[in-house]
């Protein structure tokens, strides 16, 4: 049982697909926050062209 403890961990396959997910994470919560700053930034410029019509 010790020796099925020891290659438990051992195996950094898990460690790896976690490595992956946290950058998928910080991937996702980068993008969201640059899609929303520039999402806000064209609501306003289009707001300004409609009030200048």
């Amino acid at each position: 049982m010790f020796d099925t403890l020891m290659r438990l961990f051992k195996n950094e396959d898990g460690v790896t697909a976690i490595e992956y997910g946290l950058i998928a994470a910080l991937i996702a919560v980068a993008a969201v926050t640059v899609m929303t700053t520039v999402g806000t930034n064209l609501s306003n410029t289009f707001n300004t062209i409609a009030t200048n019509l």
